[in-house]
């Protein structure tokens, strides 16, 4: 987007000019909204028709950083917020169990004693996650390439906590949502960015992609997983290895089959995807593909 070495602009700059603004007298005049630099007017900047001002501003944020770190080769983890790891895993069943022993007869205890398992059992992927990180973020080919998740908890902070175990920073493109998800803390400060539009987020995480891999997940990553999908199926965005991990999940989850079965989709976009079911797999395939 922004090549070469920029030439230093004959104007003041930004940061300048707002240094050198001085309070004027106390009158109704300076102290008017009107009379703010646009640019130091926040509630401006926040009004509805500055959304397209917004939007470009949320694109340039990262791209500029991104740049300035030289980050140009990026391996995306998608997969659940809330898939935990297998210590928290453990001990939520337990804690559960012993609720639900004093009170058996709670079929909403019950329930939550099925989903505790099932989280338990799910936790093996976040132990997959963080193994992957490690072994992308350990790389030392000619193209080095560094983790991005959505910088959430589960799946997204197993992956980057793979790569901080590895020494190696990576990235996280955190979202405001409604319950705010927090980045997990091991995501490089410097590289820890919030967006509040997900078409820019989910743009960001897909620039520099040169493989991609969705563990389970909810609706986020079936929607992140399925518009790269789209991408490449209709040439938006050049090709790269998208693994789904856990073929057992996917196959439950999405018949792809049947799409084909029905005509929706050619047979030749089955293609576009590939199984994997470890770690060690997930990374021959990254590398194979990116020739490492």
């Amino acid at each position: 987007m922004f090549v070469g070495k920029r030439k230093k602009s004959p104007f003041v700059s930004a940061h300048d000019e707002a240094a050198a603004t001085r309070p004027c007298d106390d009158t109704p005049q300076c102290r008017s909204a009107s009379y703010q630099l646009a640019f130091q007017d926040p509630d401006f900047l926040l009004r509805d028709e500055l959304r397209p001002i917004r939007l470009q501003l949320e694109l340039l944020k990262p791209e500029l950083i991104l740049q300035e770190q030289h980050i140009e080769s990026t391996v995306v983890v998608f997969g659940s917020a809330r898939i935990p790891d297998p210590e928290t895993a453990e001990s939520q069943l337990v804690s559960i169990q012993a609720e639900y022993a004093k009170n058996s007869d709670d079929p909403l205890l019950g329930k939550k004693v099925e989903i505790a398992r099932k989280a338990l059992e799910n936790s093996r992927y976040y132990d997959e996650a963080r193994k992957l990180g490690h072994l992308i973020s350990s790389n030392t080919g000619k193209d080095k390439l560094m983790v991005v998740t959505g910088g959430g908890p589960g799946i997204m902070e197993a992956a980057n906590r793979g790569a901080h175990e590895a020494g190696i920073p990576s990235i996280g493109m955190n979202i405001t949502l409604p319950h705010e998800q927090a980045p997990n803390p091991y995501i490089n400060p410097d590289l820890n960015f919030q967006f509040h539009y997900f078409a820019i987020r989910k743009m960001h995480l897909l620039m520099r992609a040169k493989s991609l891999v969705a563990f389970p997940g909810g609706f986020g990553t079936l929607d992140e997983l399925f518009e790269t999908l789209t991408l490449i199926q209709t040439h938006k965005v050049q090709p790269i290895p998208v693994l789904l991990f856990g073929q057992a999940f996917w196959e439950r989850i999405i018949n792809f089959n049947a799409l084909v079965e029905e005509g929706t989709i050619s047979a030749e976009d089955l293609d576009l995807f590939v199984y994997v079911e470890t770690a060690e797999e997930a990374w021959e395939l990254i590398s194979e593909a990116n020739d490492l």
